[in-house]
Parts: C-alpha cells; structure tokens; sequence
C-alpha cells in the first residue's frame, strides 16, 4: 500500500512535481543557529566517517575476525544502553547546547587516542574495544539532546524540511567521508585518518560555541528516575511511537551487514573498494534526501516508514545476491535510499506529536531503537558469516527483515493507519494522561 499524498500542498502549475523533488532550504536561510548547527555537524560528521572506515579495518587487519568486529558494536551498543536514559533525562533538564559541545571535545580527545595508538608499532587492540564503549557512551549523552534542540531552532511547519536537510548533510558525510577514508588509508595509513578526524571536530566545536544556548523546557526538574518513568510511560502509551521503534529495530537487526564490509572488500579490492562499499548507501540516501521536497505531502506516515522498512530488506537480499561490484553498490545505494525515507517519516511523526518537555527522553528511547539495532544486526550478521557464509548471512538477514516488518504493521495497527491529517497526541495538561484530539 503506497502511503496517501496530501494535496493540499501541492504548489500549482506543471512545475509543481519539479518543486516537490527538491530539497527545501527554508530552515537554512530563515535561522541563524541552525546554519551554525548544519555546518558544524557537517564537517563533524564527515570525520567521524572517515575514522568509521578505518576504526573497523583496523580491528579487522589485526584480529582478522570479522566476528570481533561485529563485536565493536555489541561493546558500543552496550554503553549505549546504560546510559541512554540519563542522556535523555539530561537533555530534558540542562542547556542542550552545552551538552552537545561537552560531548564533542570528549570524541575528539577519543580520536587523539586513536591516532596516537595507531602510531605505535604494536597498536593495542584492546584499546580499540574501549574507545568503541566510549563512543557508546558519548552518544547516548550527546543524540538526544541533539535530537530535542531540532524543533527549538526551527517552526513547526519547517520540521520536515529540516530533517531532509539532516538528511543531506549526513549522507554527503557518510558518501564523501568513508570515500575519503578509504584513500587515505591506502595512502597515509592510520595514524593521519584519524587526525583529520581530530580537525573536523575542531570546526564543529567552533560552530556549537557560537550558537546561542538552548536552556530545558520551563517546567524542566532535575534527572531522577521518576522522570526517566514518566517518559517511558508515555511511550508506552502510544502504539505510533512503539511501531517506529519496532519497525526499526527489525529491520536493523536483521538486515544490517555492515560488519561484513571489510571480509567483502578483501577479496574485491581492499581498503578503496571497502570506502566504496560503506559510501554506497549513504550515496542512495542522499539522492532521495535530494529530491525529497514530496515527503510533506505524505501524511500517512507510519505506512511510510513500513513501505521503507520493506524495501530496505528486499535491496538487502539484492546485495547478498549481486554478481559483482557495481550491482552490489547499486542494491546498497538502494538500501540507503529506504533507510533515509524511513527516518524522514519517523521524524515526521515524532517531532510533530511529542511535548517539549519529554524530547530529551523521548529521543533517548528512540536512540536505542535504531542504534540496537544495527549494533545487534552487525553482531548476528558476524555470527552467521562464521557458521555458514557471507552470502548465507546477508540473504537470510534481508528475507526476515521483510517478514518481521510486516508481522509489525500486522499487529500494531494504530501505527499502520496513522493520519497526521486527521489525528494529534499530546499529554492532558490536567491529568498528564494521552489524549487524542482532531487537529
């Protein structure tokens, strides 16, 4: 079922399906401080992108297992999940700004040590596997208040362009970056990639400095486990915000082969060809955050997310069937593509239904949703390479990541029909209860 179109929004004229094909800039040229965010994040991330290629190759030329690289994520996700809720009560209580900078200057020190180990002439690979839970612990601190500051820089009606944006910027860092990472591994070895990881964060630290604060809602309390409660209560709550978690964390979980990139780059080219693999789909993401401006028009968008979340599965089946390089890239790049159509539409129904007062921990529970699932997912794709092969691995993932989709929408229907048309979520300011009201 393809999700409904609104009209209503359509611009008129011929060119009105030419308009809607293109990423609006609105939110760019309208706020100062989302200009700042923008940029920062964009040079950030491409770093972190470049040390994403060389962090798993290093581990994998040292260990040759791609079982211990499928486990960097278990360890990442681990410290993800200890500390996810105290990020989110965080984000809800403090200046989210300076939680976001904190944090930064705390990853740039981690990839300092990660130059500095490589330099050795024996690296400690042991060093590898704590840096991964610092990394994990860092993001559960830093994503959520990233994720609640987005609906405070921009308006309302903005909040879809903004995140087709986020999109663009993420997926130009996640093409150019492991693109890049890949040539200067072959090129100038470790050491020097994670020290242009080191320079990238300097310009995203200069960017959050100059922004203005971002201080907690008005009726913020100090982080307590009671506030980490009512936030998970209200999830619970709500059947829209549980299928965008499930739905996710299926299809990560099992259609996620990443761990399997640098065994396949081995025998199809080396550390350019293993850039190219991890550029892919970020390549497909990008082109569809590129041409995305019709995304407004979809209101149906829990449909939207299932119809991603399948298509996801079926290139991931692609790839574990492709005869050779370029039509592996092509079934990534269309991996990619469902990926950014899912966060688009769960974006959507998120930031659109959900107080200010329960983002911080709101998008904390989100968080785990979808790095569980690619953490787990690189895991049990690690585990049945091992047993069987890589083809048995990437296959058998791709064909339950359909199946467990659909069994989702099947038994959340709330979450399949959801409308943003005809429906709005929000707490009773009396009873703290859920209501549902016509917008």
């Amino acid at each position: 079922m393809i999700p409904e179109i609104d009209d209503s929004v359509t611009g008129p004229g011929r060119f009105r399906w030419l308009l809607a094909a293109t990423v609006d800039i609105t939110p760019l040229r309208r706020h100062r401080d989302f200009r700042l965010l923008f940029i920062g994040r964009l040079v950030s991330f491409f770093g972190s992108m470049i040390s994403g290629v060389a962090f798993p190759y290093q581990v994998y030329q040292l260990t040759h297992s791609v079982l211990l690289v499928g486990v960097l994520g278990v360890l990442e996700f681990a410290a993800i999940l200890a500390f996810a809720f105290l990020g989110g009560a965080l984000a809800d209580a403090r200046d989210r700004r300076w939680l976001v900078l904190l944090t930064e200057a705390a990853l740039l020190a981690c990839s300092l040590a990660l130059a500095g180990n490589a330099a050795l002439s024996h690296p400690q690979v042991w060093l590898l596997f704590v840096i991964a839970m610092a990394w994990g612990v860092l993001d559960a601190v830093q994503r959520p208040s990233l994720d609640a500051m987005l609906p405070r820089l921009v308006d309302k009606d903005e909040l879809a362009a903004a995140a087709a944006l986020g999109g663009v910027r993420g997926t130009l860092g996640m093409i150019l970056g492991p693109a890049l990472g890949g040539v200067l591994l072959a090129a100038f070895g470790l050491s020097v990639t994670y020290l242009v990881d080191v320079a990238t964060f300097l310009v995203g630290l200069a960017c959050l400095w100059l922004m203005r604060a971002v201080p907690p809602p008005v009726d913020a309390a100090k982080p307590s486990l009671r506030r980490v409660l009512e936030g998970l209560r209200y999830a619970s709550s709500r059947q829209e915000l549980i299928g965008t978690y499930v739905v996710d964390m299926v299809a990560m979980f099992f259609g996620m082969p990443m761990a399997l990139f640098p065994a396949i780059a081995q025998s199809l080219g080396g550390p350019t060809v293993l850039g190219l693999l991890y550029a892919a789909p970020a390549a497909g993401s990008f082109v569809f955050s590129a041409t995305s401006g019709w995304t407004s028009r979809i209101r149906r968008h829990g449909m939207g997310v299932v119809v991603a979340a399948v298509i996801w599965g079926l290139a991931i089946i692609g790839f574990g069937f492709a005869p050779g390089l370029w039509p592996a890239l092509f079934f990534l790049a269309l991996a990619g593509a469902a990926d950014m159509m899912s966060g688009v539409f769960r974006s959507g129904l998120l930031n659109q239904t959900i107080p200010d007062s329960l983002r911080g921990r709101l998008a904390s529970i989100e968080m785990l949703s979808y790095t569980s699932g690619p953490a787990l997912g690189n895991f049990e794709a690690g585990v049945v390479a091992s047993l069987f092969s890589l083809r048995v691995s990437i296959v058998s993932g791709g064909v339950l990541c359909v199946i467990g989709c659909l069994v989702c929408a099947a038994a959340l229907p709330a979450f399949r029909a959801y409308d943003a048309r005809l429906y709005h979520l929000a707490p009773d300011p009396q009873s703290g209860s859920v209501k549902r009201g016509k917008q």
